[in-house]
């Protein structure tokens, strides 16, 4: 039986790990660097790192902060913001990353995708969506979350698998920082549209939270988190034994 992931993510912002609420009213934790060690070091399946404010600023992400996190991971990374071009894959990944996350370049340029996954392959390529509930249709947002596209989610998320996309990343805007559960109705859509992993982003603020997810939405292969696992509330050692107790399979 295929385990079920345990990822924590590092959103980046100037050099530092930041976490806020819908996206918005950052906060700063810690060096991402240090954060990265403690979480490799602590049974994580991976981490992501997201520089969050690359892509709004119109720059390339931080490759000296993306080195140092890099050298103190001994774990799958992934990490994202400011993909915009082969140029920003092949950057990243000479970095030190495992896995290269693309969201507003894709949107920019849906052929991005399918031009990594020739040149890197599909398992290289994670496609990342921002998603917000508007007038009751989910749709994609980007730069953040700050800019309704007006593309219908479910649909884009089939078009970048069909692409090549080996992995997707759904990011609930409605249900972030909230700490009040997964948005189990939006996964459960997402993983009847593809036939690739799909990771839950977005509300995480319990054991319960994880253990619901997995039971709501089987098919669902990872749940993505930050600020209960930054600030302590959740220590992924125990998230683990409570969800294997629960009958979930994960990596001890």
């Amino acid at each position: 039986m295929i385990t079920k992931r345990i990822i924590p993510c590092l959103d980046v912002r100037d050099g530092r790990v930041v976490k806020g609420v819908n996206f918005e009213g950052l906060r700063d934790v810690a060096d991402p660097a240090e954060l990265a060690d403690y979480y490799s070091r602590s049974g994580a399946d991976e981490l992501v790192f997201y520089d969050i404010t690359a892509s709004a600023e119109g720059r390339r992400l931080f490759t000296d902060v993306l080195r140092r996190t890099a050298s103190k991971v001994f774990i799958p990374l992934t990490v994202g913001g400011g993909i915009n071009t082969l140029d920003d894959f092949d950057r990243v990944l000479k970095c030190g990353a495992d896995k290269v996350s693309v969201n507003s370049g894709a949107i920019r340029d849906p052929a991005l995708i399918r031009e990594a996954a020739g040149r890197y392959g599909s398992q290289c390529v994670v496609l990342s969506v921002d998603v917000k509930r508007v007038d009751g249709a989910f749709r994609v947002f980007a730069r953040g979350g700050r800019d309704d596209t007006g593309i219908e989610a479910i649909g884009w998320i089939r078009e970048g698998v069909r692409n090549g996309a080996g992995e997707i990343v759904v990011n609930s805007i409605d249900t972030d920082g909230v700490r009040g559960g997964f948005d189990t109705e939006l996964l459960k859509a997402v993983c009847a549209a593809v036939r690739v992993p799909v990771i839950a982003s977005g509300g995480a603020g319990s054991v319960r939270d994880f253990i619901e997810l997995f039971r709501q939405v089987p098919e669902a292969d990872a749940g993505l988190a930050a600020s209960i696992f930054h600030f302590g509330d959740v220590r992924i050692e125990e998230l683990k034994r409570e969800m294997a107790a629960a009958g979930i399979p994960v990596r001890l």
